[in-house]
């Protein structure tokens, strides 16, 4: 099982009707086989596996790798899914079409005779997987594209895309392996592109900012108001008597003054609900990035609780790259992998070898007694 994030160049246009009705129907023979040999939950494990999935769209037909692979492939797979053929069901999509994604999946429930409290929990995930990777990993990419697939039995698995100026990039969830949403959901985020600086506040090490942030909405906007006047009165004491620097004219500490109005009545719903965890308070309405940036940042000018500011991309190539993108074969190290593959799977034979001739002396054993 392997979840993560993946970099694709941003790519307009539409695959042609005639292709894309094709696309569906192939799809949909594939997933039959799929699910015929193997299950639905291995169809989520690999449709949650961002290399399987890069595969599966090649096979679709795409020629090159771009941001239009996600779309037109999770577009191709909600066509092609019956929830009464294959047990499978797809929420969402591109655009507009992604806000549908709640509806669908209470209506899809609805057919899986899913109890109301499971299909309430499918929603869930799918507004928290989204509002984590759009308001908790805050990478420059926001959200454009959201699909949620579900079986069943309500096990289900998320791939969504994100864009900014040249790039998109694509997140993918599976079911299996979330323990918190707010602390390391995926699996492993693999990506040839890596960001200079994200705030990343699901990684571990954000933790401490996590219980601060947590701390101060229970504390009440009164409190953060004064935070936030002590640190306008810091930022502009340039004539005290201290060693002088100079800083850009807009900067990080700027965001910390950047919630308005809206904002406080959303710290002060949030202070009167008193949340009983980070995970209910990232899912209030109303707390979306910028506002959720702005107590990071307050919780660790303040009181020190710094979070992670490392892109949690990973790059996607263990050996390197044969023309040095990302970087050159590194020849010890895929040296080193033959090595241990080769061991494994020799031991693997002796140990199955050794089982065989036991099973062999047993038999002849029992036959002479």
């Amino acid at each position: 099982m392997r979840t993560g994030v993946v970099n694709l160049p941003l790519h307009g246009g539409s695959a042609p009707p005639w292709l894309f009705r094709r696309m569906a129907r192939l799809a949909g023979e594939i997933v039959d086989a799929l699910v015929y040999e193997h299950g639905q939950e291995e169809f989520l494990r690999r449709i949650a596996d961002p290399y399987w999935f890069q595969a599966f769209a090649c096979v679709l037909g795409f020629d090159w790798h771009s941001s239009g692979a996600t779309t037109v492939t999770t577009g191709a797979l909600k066509m092609a899914l019956s929830p009464e053929t294959h047990g499978l069901a797809v929420a969402g999509g591109k655009g507009k079409t992604s806000g549908k994604a709640p509806a669908d999946i209470l209506a899809c429930a609805e057919s899986f005779s899913l109890p109301s409290c499971k299909a309430n929990e499918l929603v869930r995930a799918s507004r928290m997987s989204a509002k984590v990777d759009n308001a908790l990993v805050q990478d420059g990419y926001q959200l454009y594209h959201h699909a949620f697939f579900f079986t069943e039995r309500g096990d289900w698995a998320v791939v969504q895309q994100g864009m900014n100026e040249s790039f998109a990039r694509r997140y993918h969830w599976l079911s299996d392996h979330v323990q918190s949403y707010v602390e390391e959901p995926h699996s492993a985020i693999c990506s040839q592109k890596k960001e200079r600086s994200v705030l990343d506040l699901t990684a571990q090490a954000s933790r401490e900012n996590r219980k601060v942030t947590l701390d101060l909405v229970r504390d009440g906007p009164s409190h953060l108001r004064f935070a936030q006047r002590s640190l306008l009165d810091f930022a502009s004491c340039g004539s005290s008597p201290v060693p002088e620097f100079s800083l850009p004219r807009r900067h990080e500490l700027v965001a910390l003054l950047d919630i308005d109005d809206a904002g406080r009545k959303a710290l002060q719903m949030a202070y009167e609900l008193q949340p009983a965890s980070y995970e209910e308070l990232v899912a209030l309405k109303g707390l979306g990035p910028k506002r959720i940036r702005a107590l990071a940042l307050i919780s660790e000018l303040i009181y020190g609780a710094r979070p992670s500011w490392r892109d949690p991309a990973r790059f996607s190539f263990a050996h390197g790259g044969k023309d040095g993108t990302p970087f050159p074969v590194d020849r010890d190290t895929y040296d080193q992998s033959i090595r241990t593959l080769q061991e494994a799977v020799e031991g693997a034979r002796i140990e199955n070898k050794e089982k065989y001739e036991a099973i062999k002396r047993l038999g002849r054993y029992t036959g002479n007694h």
